[in-house]
């Protein structure tokens, strides 16, 4: 019964954001934003409605290990596995804005989560302060998108005066309302055979919520950065993953955080583990997207491993199985530093050819 709950639970979660992303995005294309700022904002934000849905439900219950493992499985799985798997298919370029602006802020939003979660508990006025920050940083993608001029493309064109049409706007507004209708219900099945599988397993909710939960929340950026990537919008495809970070630690975390008086309990393994492994995925993206502003396929294959590593870790500790200390050493000793060389490499290589360019054009 609980897988079965589980499976109902991602399947309508996973069908409610996709309502819910196409009537938001139908809205946003009505007042004129460009693709980035979407990616950023409606699509980012939309995609992350379930992991939102499944952390308020959550906190309302008393099930904080999985409100919090859902944020920050889902945040790991979303930079290591999406952008992997992204990068596999097409190289993601990020725009200027992306290097600039919102990866930095995904970073220290990432790194602001640890120091308010280091007391053992993210109390309620931390989580307003969050959810005032998600208030603030969207205000402010909002303003530069519209101060940006934006060329007008046939495709554009048509897709703006469809969602200027009232019926189509009306279409827009009600396929928001049944994607959160959808998201509610989902959350709440899947919260509970959440619940219920841990206690079968004997295993923590906070494993569950970092694992099964991400991954199955996470399953609508998937969808997401896939298909754009496919279509050749890198900008969405990336746009999505760090918007949806961001609005993850800001107001999910927070909402998480705001709604339970007593605030969000952490677990002493996710500030030993979780929160430490989330911060330090968030930072990994720095130095690919200065390297050129680029994550190719070999960096985009490396993310993947370190996912799979990433999960191997958990269940082995889930399961006190006796490989854990040797798999340790191994990460700690040889796959850490052989990445730090390949970053090293790569920044190395991109001074080089941007030398040899400035010598070129002088």
């Amino acid at each position: 019964m609980a897988i079965l709950l589980v499976c109902l639970g991602l399947a309508i979660l996973t069908a409610g954001a996709e309502v819910l992303v196409r009537g938001a995005t139908g809205l946003a294309r009505a007042i004129g934003l460009p693709s980035l700022i979407i990616g950023l904002t409606v699509v980012a934000y939309g995609t992350s409605a379930p992991e939102l849905a499944v952390s308020v439900k959550s906190s309302f219950g008393g099930q904080a290990d999985i409100a919090l493992g859902n944020v920050l499985g889902s945040n790991t799985f979303n930079i290591l596995f999406i952008l992997g798997l992204s990068a596999l298919i097409k190289p993601l370029k990020a725009s200027a804005q992306l290097v600039r602006l919102d990866v930095p802020v995904m970073i220290g939003v990432s790194v602001l989560a640890w120091l308010m979660a280091a007391n053992g508990t993210i109390g309620r006025a931390e989580g307003i302060i969050l959810c005032l920050g998600a208030i603030a940083y969207t205000t402010l993608l909002v303003y530069l998108g519209k101060r940006r001029p934006r060329p007008q493309t046939p495709d554009d064109s048509s897709a703006t005066s469809a969602a200027v049409n009232p019926q189509r706007l009306w279409i827009s507004i009600g396929q928001v309302m049944v994607g959160f209708g959808l998201l509610v219900l989902g959350a709440r099945w899947l919260v509970d055979g959440a619940v219920d599988l841990s206690r079968m397993f004997g295993v923590s909710e906070l494993m569950i919520g970092c694992t099964i939960i991400a991954a199955g929340t996470s399953l609508p950026e998937l969808a997401t950065s896939v298909v754009a990537c496919l279509r050749g919008e890198r900008d969405l495809a990336v746009g999505n993953v760090v918007g949806s970070n961001i609005f993850n630690i800001l107001a999910v975390m927070g909402a998480g955080a705001a709604v339970s008086p007593a605030g969000l309990a952490v677990a002493p393994e996710a500030l030993r583990f979780d929160i430490p492994v989330a911060v330090a995925v968030a930072g990994a993206c720095l130095p690919i997207f200065f390297t050129g502003g680029r994550i190719s396929r070999g960096e985009g294959a490396l993310f993947l491993v370190y996912y799979g590593a990433y999960i191997t870790f958990l269940v082995l500790a889930a399961t006190k199985h006796p490989a854990l200390p040797s798999f340790t050493a191994a990460v700690i000793w040889f796959v850490i530093p052989l990445s730090a060389l390949g970053v090293a490499f790569s920044v190395m290589h991109w001074m080089a050819n941007k030398r040899m360019k400035d010598r070129n054009l002088v």
